[in-house]
């Protein structure tokens, strides 16, 4: 009876440790599934010879990602195009989830072009909502996508392409869903194959672009009607030989964000009267340029350069514009913010900073700051808060611009002045500091309606 005893004992106790093992697998499959999702794709579709349970559960995964440079078995970084590109096609062949949310690539430029059209084809057959092709340069080759693939498409709504991609489109393209695209360091054929790109996305709200310049098209035109959000970063460091630039026509445009734009020949860009927000950073040296004169509807603009490298308009042309971000680490910056004031008769906010905090800041030309012959509408009527970040008080254009400020804004609400912090043991340095801010705290037009803060960075 006791050997009985132990037996049963030792049968009960595996049953249970076989349920407490199995347990995950009776979870829903919803919640399974939300489990596979955190993991590579590559070890979710390796869950499938655990049971039947699992056989075909991550086909029914909404998100797919497949790395060339990632094997879960042996951790190779080296896997043969052949076997990767014949595992992408199987595992697209095998899926079947209801919904295909995304389909992310990585793979190198030496995959056949017909390999990676077969993959994309496949993933439009099954109605994928987002694309991105990530291609690094592998001994220089480059990946030609297809163009005949993009001839007609209405359920991609977002495509990211990146880096070791040609495109070459000879005719006008039709992605009837496309909202949002992102082109990083891809190359264009020619003029005509950006325009069709443009020209066959009638949804478009968001485009975003990094490139060099030099890199392929000389004039880079961007003609979306419907766009809402416009991001370009020319990542040519040494600029343009001053015969190529851009022409952008986005008329429902409400945030655009340029940089980078450095010695090229033109930057067109028509008005665009939705706009809301800008900012525009490291343009230098353009030929032809109208980037300035073509913010005049903006509310919102953040300013990061110089005078002397734009051509600045005059007149009371923003008169939409209620907040101003100006740095003061750019040459001559001040006569900027002296146009942008009287420019702008509804300013509210002003920010002036120098993200830098460089202690070796220096006026070259050793000019003086001339204030305006009259004070700007906006000092006088509209001008609520004024934060400067970055102050610099032994810098004399600072100190004049400052007090300026703080003197004619009659309707200040708030002044934030922060300066660079200094050790406790600097005393000297903390006595001039002490004796700037109280000097800039005499000068204020109200000092009972407005709220002065002094901080530190």
């Amino acid at each position: 009876m006791e050997h009985k005893s132990k037996s049963g004992g030792v049968g009960s106790s595996n049953r249970v440790a076989m349920n407490e093992e199995d347990r995950i697998s009776e979870l829903p499959d919803a919640l399974l599934l939300l489990i596979l999702s955190s993991l590579p794709t590559e070890n979710a579709i390796s869950t499938s010879v655990l049971s039947k349970r699992w056989r075909s559960l991550w086909t029914m995964l909404p998100k797919l990602k497949f790395d060339c440079d990632y094997n879960p078995v042996i951790h190779d970084d080296n896997i043969d195009p052949r076997v990767f590109s014949e595992n992408v096609l199987k595992s697209l062949a095998l899926h079947k989830a209801p919904v295909f949310e995304s389909l992310h690539l990585k793979f190198a430029g030496e995959y056949d072009c017909l390999d990676v059209g077969i993959w994309i084809a496949t993933a439009f057959a099954r109605g994928v909502r987002r694309l991105v092709l990530d291609s690094f340069y592998q001994e220089e080759q480059t990946v030609t996508l297809p163009s005949v693939l993009f001839t007609y498409n209405d359920t991609l709504e977002i495509l990211k392409l990146k880096c070791a991609i040609d495109l070459e489109f000879p005719s006008r393209v039709c992605l009837k869903s496309l909202r949002k695209l992102c082109l990083d360091q891809v190359h264009f054929k020619d003029e005509e194959s950006v325009c069709n790109l443009f020209c066959g996305c009638p949804s478009l709200e968001e485009l975003v672009v990094d490139r060099y310049s030099n890199a392929d098209v000389a004039t880079y035109t961007i003609a979306v009607p419907s766009l809402l959000r416009l991001t370009i970063s020319d990542l040519n460091e040494d600029g343009g030989y001053g015969d190529g630039g851009y022409v952008i026509n986005a008329p429902a445009l409400k945030y655009l964000d340029i940089c980078g734009f450095n010695g090229l020949g033109s930057c067109l860009i028509e008005k665009a009267p939705e706009l809301v927000e800008a900012k525009i950073s490291d343009v230098s040296d353009i030929t032809n340029e109208n980037i300035l004169e073509s913010l005049t509807s903006a509310r919102r603009l953040i300013l990061h350069l110089s005078p002397l490298e734009v051509k600045v308009p005059t007149g009371k042309i923003f008169h939409q514009l209620v907040c101003l971000e100006l740095p003061t680490y750019e040459i001559e910056w001040w006569n900027l913010l002296s146009i942008m004031l009287a420019s702008s008769p509804k300013l509210q906010i002003l920010k002036l900073t120098d993200v830098y905090l460089r202690d070796d800041k220096k006026n070259p030309d050793q000019r003086r700051w001339n204030p305006p012959k009259c004070v700007p509408e906006c000092l006088s009527f509209h001008l609520e808060t004024f934060m400067w970040i970055g102050y610099e008080c032994q810098r004399g254009d600072e100190k004049e611009v400052a007090m300026y400020i703080l003197q004619n804004a009659r309707r200040l609400k708030k002044a934030t002045i922060s300066t660079k912090r200094i050790e406790m043991g600097m005393l000297e340095k903390l006595e001039k500091r002490r004796e700037m801010l109280n000097e800039l705290a005499s000068v204020l037009w109200d000092s009972n309606s407005c709220q002065l803060v002094f901080d530190s960075t």
